[in-house]
């Protein structure tokens, strides 16, 4: 694992002096842990991995309590402590001088607040944003990533056939997310990889709603969306289920939505625009006359973040190329009357064809 942080590190450092950049902050929690193999959420500590691009100098600047934690996990001989009484970029600069010239950042992660710190530090350097190319590493997965990001995927879906068995009319959809939540963490997931999605009935119709006290009743569509962490990569499945009895028009909508899931999956290729994935599951569920009622993407690219780059969507003329990982989710939500989301994860392989990383069945289950 050690040579793949240090073939990343090369990468970026070949990328700096090929921009004529004097050195790199790498200060994203996501990217520091691509490049270092040292997972943290530094919540409002500062983070960050310094890379000098004549030298090779490389330091990790990190909190101080986490300091054995990143000694432990990652690959970086020099790391930094920084105390929560000292301001970081007094730390940095004592430790590697003046610096001149332009420097890498993340626009993204880089605030405003960090901007002007940076400034008052080192008055001599520029920044330039070097976003684009870590996320452009970052995008393309290899099989060392695919095995990691198949853990979260095969706890997820554990949690999901076990959890199902416990649904009961009358409980309500707190209920439920509790009790998957605690199968994640008994099947060895690190955490939710975001907050549990559970919604039954008119409220499936939401996309991204919140579990409440609302009861599971006969005959409510269910709707499942949740993921966990796993040594730093993340799931993200959807399955829709009904409670009890299934009628023709909720058969018609799940029918359509799976049709769109499968038409999105088999489009996938490599030297295709990103958009024709988009566009051929979403003319599934316009040609069904519920195109209205679609009004999101088609997906979202997967890996050590929930939602990252490629961006599935019916404008992107990107190529898709080997090794991108993305989401495939179509839905048909109808405000007051439920909603149907069916989501897969996929790779696209060496060969450029598509790789199915879900395994869970997809066809309709009647749950109670």
């Amino acid at each position: 694992m050690t040579d793949m942080y240090e073939k990343r590190r090369r990468s970026l450092g070949t990328h700096l002096q090929d921009q004529s950049l004097s050195a790199v902050l790498v200060t994203d929690p996501a990217n520091v842990f691509y490049f270092t193999g040292f997972n943290s959420d530094p919540h409002e500590r500062f983070l960050g991995l310094f890379m000098e691009a004549s030298e090779g100098k490389t330091i990790l600047f990190a909190p101080a309590l986490d300091k054995d934690a990143a000694a432990e996990s990652s690959d970086i001989e020099k790391i930094v402590a920084i105390s929560d009484e000292q301001l970081p970029f007094d730390v940095i600069r004592s430790t590697v001088g003046d610096l001149s010239g332009s420097f890498g950042i993340e626009a993204k992660a880089f605030s405003y607040f960090r901007y002007n710190e940076f400034r008052t530090a080192f008055p001599a350097a520029e920044v330039a944003d070097v976003q684009a190319f870590i996320n452009k590493l970052r995008k393309r997965k290899t099989r060392e990533e695919i095995a990691a990001l198949k853990k979260p995927i095969e706890i997820i879906e554990r949690v999901l056939e076990e959890g199902i068995k416990l649904v009961k009319v009358g409980m309500t959809e707190s209920e439920l997310t509790a009790e998957l939540e605690y199968l994640m963490r008994k099947f060895g997931a690190d955490g939710p990889s975001f907050s549990t999605i559970v919604l039954s009935g008119e409220k499936a119709a939401l996309p991204h709603g919140e579990p409440g006290e609302r009861k599971l009743q006969v005959g409510d569509y269910l709707l499942i969306d949740f993921g966990v962490a796993k040594d730093g990569y993340m799931s993200d499945t959807t399955r829709t289920f009904i409670i009890g009895e299934a009628s023709d028009r909720q058969r018609l909508l799940y029918d359509t939505v799976l049709a769109s899931n499968q038409a999105g999956i088999h489009a996938v290729q490599a030297g295709n625009p990103v958009k024709t994935f988009d566009i051929a599951a979403r003319s599934v569920i316009q040609e069904a006359g519920f195109g209205e009622y679609f009004n999101n993407r088609v997906g979202h690219g997967l890996g050590i973040e929930v939602h990252e780059e490629p961006s599935i969507h019916m404008n992107n003329e990107e190529i898709a190329e080997p090794g991108l990982v993305f989401t495939i989710e179509p839905g048909i939500y109808i405000p007051g009357e439920g909603g149907v989301r069916i989501e897969d994860t996929v790779y696209i392989n060496e060969d450029g064809e598509v790789e199915l990383l879900s395994t869970f069945p997809r066809e309709l289950r009647i749950l109670g």
